[in-house]
């Protein structure tokens, strides 16, 4: 079998969580023996050379439009359907804050097209400026073979956001245990807090900031800023106090070391899916506080801290509520059990399978 991965066009030049998961998953899904191609959606691509296309981000539908209805293939979606609601709602301000007034697939289109626009992006499918968001995630879930969510919470998301038959199949987010060795000699740091993230507004490294500026906590904020966040991420450095401190998207061996010292984990952001940072720093034996926004409950259940991301004083309660806790034998065995990303290739397989038998 030969499968097209096809992502978006700034996959590489803005990497994300979406990023690690089309890398990963393809790596694992070579091992089993399935050809995989990764493909950006600005790149020509020959459609006869595939015996499948698989998609990754919902949210970007007119990518999917074009290539799904020039190659005439069956395709599935990976759709890590993120949603910016409560953020627009409590940060927008200015023209931006237009977009709290605007449903969220609007919000989407007004982004898409102002991308391309201004060309930070590359628009596929020129059908998606007249038929739009809704209309078409609507007529790509309708044709697609197959979806592929992160989890259950997510998929009833899909189905609650855009009504519609489709069939789905559950495949995890995950980690390379390989590559994340913990060394149990060493003791953990009990004030050192870090958040592993790209530095924007959904991530909310601001309230992060805000709760433990001053307080008795080292935060080191890990991760590079998108490229359209740099006023936010000005506005995090001017506000944090000495106790704050920033490192920059780190190589794999420097960011082991932040990880292997740190007592707790943090992503307090306005929305995430799983959290794949935060599954990292599970196997690196940190404590984990993550926002109670998203599909988190899925992968963490009773077994990490909950904050509200609107709110500081939540934030630094779940912090020293983290920071005091012994580590969680229950979710690191849970995680190395069900969230790797072998077994994510095993379940993208057989979800494959099930469109060839079809």
């Amino acid at each position: 079998m030969r499968v097209a991965f096809i992502a978006r066009s700034t996959l590489y030049t803005v990497p994300g969580g979406d990023t690690v998961q089309v890398v990963q998953t393809a790596r694992q899904l070579t091992a089993l023996g399935v050809g995989v191609d990764i493909l950006l959606s600005n790149e020509m691509i020959f459609y006869e050379q595939y015996d499948l296309l698989h998609f990754f981000n919902l949210i970007r539908p007119a990518d999917i439009l074009y290539h799904s209805k020039m190659a005439k293939k069956p395709f599935v979606i990976s759709t890590i359907l993120c949603t910016y609601g409560d953020y627009y709602k409590y940060n927008r301000s200015g023209l931006g804050a237009i977009f709290t007034r605007l449903p969220a697939d609007g919000v989407e289109y007004l982004k898409t097209v102002a991308r391309w626009i201004l060309g930070k992006d590359y628009l596929s499918s020129i059908d998606y400026l007249w038929k739009g968001q809704r209309k078409s995630i609507i007529e790509i879930l309708n044709k697609a073979n197959i979806i592929l969510p992160n989890s259950e919470s997510e998929f009833r998301r899909v189905q609650e956001t855009y009504p519609c038959k489709v069939k789905h199949m559950i495949i995890t987010n995950g980690i390379n245990p390989e590559k994340f060795p913990f060394n149990t000699a060493m003791e953990k740091d009990g004030t050192l807090v870090i958040c592993v993230a790209r530095i924007e507004g959904r991530k909310n490294q601001l309230n992060l900031i805000k709760a433990l500026n001053n307080t008795r906590f080292k935060l080191v904020i890990i991760g590079a800023p998108a490229p359209n966040q740099q006023e936010y991420y000005q506005q995090c450095r001017d506000i944090a106090a000495d106790n704050i401190s920033f490192a920059d998207r780190l190589p794999q061996h420097e960011l082991l070391e932040y990880f292997q010292r740190a007592k707790v984990h943090i992503l307090p952001s306005w929305f995430e899916t799983t959290g794949l940072s935060s599954i990292e720093g599970t196997v690196m034996h940190c404590n984990i506080v993550i926002t109670n926004k998203g599909d988190t409950r899925d992968y963490f259940g009773v077994d990490a801290v909950y904050c509200d991301p609107a709110s500081p004083e939540s934030i630094l309660e779940a912090v020293e509520e983290a920071s005091v806790m012994p580590f969680n034998e229950d979710l690191l065995n849970r995680i190395l059990n069900n969230y790797t990303w072998q077994q994510a290739a095993q379940q993208t397989l057989k979800a494959y399978q099930l469109v060839a038998i079809a």
